[in-house]
């Protein structure tokens, strides 16, 4: 009786085998190897803390492959890992002074550090970078905390054709005020500009009320406590100038062709510049928008 059992055993085991070698013929074998990029990519400037610190964003591609006997052989790569760090843009330094990142592997592109990103993005905040379609739901990202989302109730005010937020910006008792680059001098039943309620987790699209109305003209516009500041560009003869509620014109230290509020800073051209009652006094660093480099005198003061 136990030589039998031996013998159906043994049977067993070797059609086991049989099998597991049919599957290795058919196919293949495999190995699997994922690495991140030991430098990260795609750094940008997304936001200004005060006049000496920068928020940069950036992110880590990877590669993935994967070796198998049998023609299964396959190369894929991708991003993720976004981060965010503040750098001082006055003096050269070892490194940031701060940085914390997603441990995701796919990036989300929400911040736009995305390699080719079209998701909204910019600076809400002194500290705070927003990201997201802001319709249905926002995506907030502060320096020392990891970022969060927050959906929204969407309502129409007076207006029926809402638009894609491209700007995020301070506003009226606690809330902000968001709208697209040409919203402000929408016409018809367009909604020009929509009030967001982070606490309320409301956003509201509407048409501008008769006190706002002239608004229409700004390029960029936001609150410092119960004012509002607008800022209207001639980009052809570099003759732009910053109103405070309609009528009051503040005077600037030098003329721009492009600028706005990045935060609580004043970017006039090149020049950086802090905002406080009413006075900007803008530093001798300058920063061209289009590089993670800050000049003074010709020179390369920081790069990173």
């Amino acid at each position: 009786m136990e030589k039998k059992m031996n013998k159906f055993g043994l049977r067993k085991l070797l059609a086991v085998w049989v099998v597991a070698f049919a599957c290795v013929c058919m196919w293949g074998c495999s190995d699997t190897e994922f690495r991140w990029n030991d430098v990260r990519s795609g750094a940008k400037v997304v936001g200004f803390v005060n006049d000496s610190l920068v928020m940069v964003g950036d992110y880590r591609c990877w590669t993935e492959i994967t070796d198998g006997v049998g023609a299964n052989y396959k190369d894929i790569d991708g991003c993720g890992q976004e981060r965010l760090c503040v750098y001082n843009y006055r003096v050269q330094e070892d490194g940031p002074r701060w940085c914390d990142s997603i441990s995701n592997r796919n990036s989300t592109g929400i911040f736009g550090m995305e390699v080719h990103s079209s998701r909204p993005s910019g600076q809400m905040t002194d500290s705070i970078i927003w990201g997201g379609y802001v319709n249905k739901s926002i995506r907030l990202w502060k320096i020392g905390e990891l970022p969060h989302e927050i959906s929204l109730n969407k309502k129409m005010d007076g207006c029926s054709v809402e638009f894609t937020v491209q700007s995020v910006k301070q506003w009226f008792d606690g809330t902000f005020i968001a709208k697209s680059d040409r919203s402000l001098s929408a016409g018809d039943d367009n909604c020009q500009y929509a009030v967001l309620d982070t606490t309320a987790k409301i956003i509201t699209y509407k048409r501008l009320e008769k006190d706002l109305v002239w608004i229409k003209q700004c390029n960029d516009v936001r609150m410092w406590g119960k004012d509002v500041y607008c800022v209207i560009l001639d980009a052809e003869n570099a003759n732009s100038v910053v109103l405070k509620n309609e009528r009051d014109t503040i005077p600037m230290p030098r003329i721009f062709a492009i600028g706005g509020f990045w935060g609580d800073m004043l970017k006039l051209s090149g020049q950086l510049c802090s905002f406080k009652n009413d006075m900007a006094e803008c530093a001798d660093v300058i920063w061209y928008g289009n590089e993670l480099k800050f000049y003074r005198n010709d020179g390369t003061v920081v790069e990173y």
